[in-house]
């Protein structure tokens, strides 16, 4: 461990604000303590307690007593009939009937009031679902599947492994707001990547070795930089207990200084992949054996009919929701298709879901109103659509983002449909990165940009190139920033390219692996109108 507690002196010599901020008050009483905390008045949160203890029960302060956020963690993306139900009158009584779903397969209710807080969580906790952990320095969703348990390419099904994850941190003292930083885990049974497995903190992969199933293990994503393999490959009864060894590493060792420099990846570039293998077996005390074949090869594609298929006789129907924007109105609808048809809901990591349903269901499934709504935005430019918050919601947006994706999206489908393919689109409103745009097909990253008379107005930077199937790549950047206008142009262009010159049902990554990356960004540029 010496290579791990040099690089922790090096770099915690001083401790940034929120860690100070830590110290003030344990972050598990306060969660044990909150309904005495609203009792006491908004007025007199401390510091501590507004900028941060909230966070660790997934409460966000954003400086008025009537509009707090809160982030719902849901296990696998996974809600019931009665979940469901809850969830849309939640919304419907306290948030203004908005439903925000996000990139970890999970939900934010908005426009909440401090003093109905107590209240808000007490409906949730009735049904199961808790908001602990879900914002701050803490463990966030863990990630899986859409279709985990489901599917015929679901070789090891996840669900048991989640909760045994969730055995290690979540409530858990040791772990609720004492991370150097926030941490982001998946883990993928399925062949098919339909959860961005290689964003994360912490990934287990599937896997073979010497013909036993089970993980490679890769550590280090965030946003906008692919997690690295580590030579480590996981048996699923070793999973918990290795994940437990990483987790204790990065909160004894990681480094508590520069925030923007905390994440586990700037930790590992620090002291080296070799060495923090190294001290991850050493401390497990596991019989692990070195790294196995990545068995996850198999595309992601949500169909014309909105329909995929399972086994046992189930097939899952697809409703897309642009931007993540949905409402308790159309949740209360949905609820009653999965009460008339005995479905469960699955919340994607694109922000969107399906109801997974035996096959003699499906038609009435699709026959219902609300699916019929939703339908219409079954198409390339809305299929694989990422959102983040945006200006309107967030302080570091420098676009309104949500909505410039949507008018991007309908314009392409206007100006150059599409039937056979596809492209993900991800959007950021802000450098940050929350909209996941430097894995995309084509990512779009808020800026500040001049129009045709030089005044300031909404831009984009776009990035193209982004890896997620075969193999782990960050986008690349084609353009600096340029107004939306100009953006959707270049993109019609772009896509124009990719729709004349596409291979059968090619997707757009294969086409920018096969063609797009044989050219350089100028002569691309030249080609859209750059």
């Amino acid at each position: 461990m010496g290579a791990l507690q040099d690089a922790y002196e090096r770099r915690n010599k001083k401790s940034n604000k929120i860690e100070e901020l830590k110290k003030e008050q344990n972050a598990f009483e306060f969660i044990q303590n909150f309904q005495n905390v609203v009792n006491n008045g908004y007025e007199n949160l401390s510091d501590a307690q507004s900028k941060y203890l909230l966070k660790c029960y997934g409460i966000y302060d954003k400086e008025d007593e009537n509009e707090f956020v809160i982030r719902i963690r849901i296990p696998y993306g996974q809600l019931t009939l009665a979940q469901a139900q809850i969830f849309a009158k939640t919304a419907q009584d306290f948030g203004n009937s908005r439903i925000d779903l996000t990139t970890r397969s999970q939900v934010e209710f908005r426009h909440l009031k401090f003093k109905e807080l107590p209240t808000v969580l007490a409906n949730l906790q009735s049904v199961g679902i808790t908001t602990y952990q879900t914002a701050g320095d803490n463990l966030r969703g863990v990630i899986s599947s859409v279709f985990d348990g489901y599917s015929s390419t679901s070789l090891i099904e996840c669900k048991n492994l989640v909760d045994d994850l969730h055995d290690v941190f979540l409530k858990n003292p040791q772990y609720i707001g004492t991370l150097p930083r926030k941490f982001n885990t998946g883990i993928l049974g399925n062949s098919v990547n339909d959860c961005n497995i290689y964003g994360h903190d912490c990934s287990f992969v599937l896997a073979s070795k010497d013909g036993e199933l089970g993980f490679n293990l890769y550590l280090g994503g965030k946003v906008g930089v692919q997690a690295r393999p580590i030579d480590i490959f996981v048996k699923p009864n070793q999973v918990k207990e290795l994940f437990k060894s990483i987790l204790d590493l990065f909160v004894k060792y990681g480094f508590r200084d520069n925030r923007n420099k905390n994440r586990l990846t700037y930790f590992i570039d620090e002291i080296g992949v070799d060495e923090f293998t190294k001290a991850l077996i050493e401390y497990s005390k596991l019989p692990l054996q070195s790294t196995g074949e990545t068995l996850v090869k198999d595309e992601y594609i949500i169909p014309n009919n909105s329909v995929i298929k399972l086994k046992d006789d189930k097939s899952a129907v697809y409703f897309p929701i642009p931007a993540g924007l949905f409402n308790s109105k159309d949740l209360h609808c949905i609820t009653k298709v999965m009460e008339e048809t005995n479905s469960i809901l699955r919340f994607t990591h694109e922000q969107s879901f399906f109801l997974i349903t035996a096959d003699e269901n499906i038609q009435k499934v699709k026959d219902s109103q609300i699916f019929k709504k939703y339908e219409a935005y079954n198409n390339l430019f809305f299929r694989n659509q990422i959102a983040c918050a945006g200006i309107n919601e967030c302080d570091f947006g420098v676009i309104p983002n949500k909505s410039d994706s949507i008018e991007m999206a309908v314009y392409l489908n206007q100006h150059i449909p599409m039937e056979k393919g596809k492209v993900r689109m991800y959007w950021s409103a802000c450098p940050k990165g929350c909209g996941v745009h430097g894995v995309a097909d084509i990512g779009f990253e808020g800026a500040k940009a001049k129009d045709e008379n030089g005044n300031s107005c909404d831009g984009v930077k776009i990035f193209i190139g982004g890896k997620a199937t075969k193999e782990i790549k960050e986008a690349r950047q084609l353009s600096k920033a340029v107004p939306i206008k100009k953006a959707q142009e270049v993109v019609k262009n772009l896509l124009t390219i990719y729709k004349n010159e596409q291979l059968e049902d090619e997707s757009f990554e294969n086409f920018d692996s096969r063609v797009l990356s044989e050219l350089s960004i100028e002569e691309i540029q030249a080609k859209v109108g750059l």
